[in-house]
């Protein structure tokens, strides 16, 4: 069976900073219309960042929607056409300080397909040579290093929600069997 559904007409519905939200209008493959709406996002990066001694750089902050810290990998949003391991190796330095000398791709996520186009490249950098953090103006966390293997326990408790470092850490555990 064909899956395509074609777009029959598209209106943006809200155009702001971060978020353009249209609603389109799609040809579903049995010949009905359906509507469908998107939020576009420019995507992001985030990095398993594993010092010398396997502990993994985490940064608590507040994240508005939930009303709750959250503990996550240290990550942020790509400018429009900007390059993810250029975005991912700048995100690092900015939230932990850290550069990396081993850089790596875990691959992509797509974190909510359903309506969302975001795409999250995640990355493992290793060999790290630190210095000062980087925040941006609005940009307020701690950073905390935790042993890798206990970061694993916390994702697979539940205690670890942020999907992104759900992702990454499972692929580094099982690529790095670590």
């Amino acid at each position: 069976m064909e899956l395509q559904e074609k777009t029959l007409h598209s209106e943006t519905i809200y155009d702001g900073k971060i978020l353009h939200i249209r609603r389109d209008t799609v040809l579903l493959p049995n010949g009905r219309e359906a509507i469908r709406e998107v939020a576009d996002h420019p995507g992001g990066v985030c990095v398993l960042a594993l010092d010398q001694d396997n502990n993994a750089l985490l940064v608590s902050q507040f994240r508005y929607p939930y009303r709750q810290v959250l503990r996550e990998l240290p990550a942020g949003k790509l400018e429009r056409g900007e390059d993810p391991d250029l975005a991912a190796r700048r995100e690092l330095r900015e939230e932990t300080g850290a550069a990396a000398g081993s850089f790596q791709s875990l691959g992509e996520l797509y974190p909510s397909p359903g309506y969302c186009g975001e795409i999250i490249h995640m990355y493992l950098a290793r060999d790290l040579d630190f210095g000062d953090m980087n925040l941006d103006e609005d940009e307020f966390l701690n950073l905390e290093r935790i042993p890798f293997s206990d970061l694993v326990e916390q994702v697979l408790s539940g205690e670890v929600k942020d999907a992104k470092t759900i992702a990454a850490v499972l692929k580094a555990k099982l690529l790095l069997g670590l």
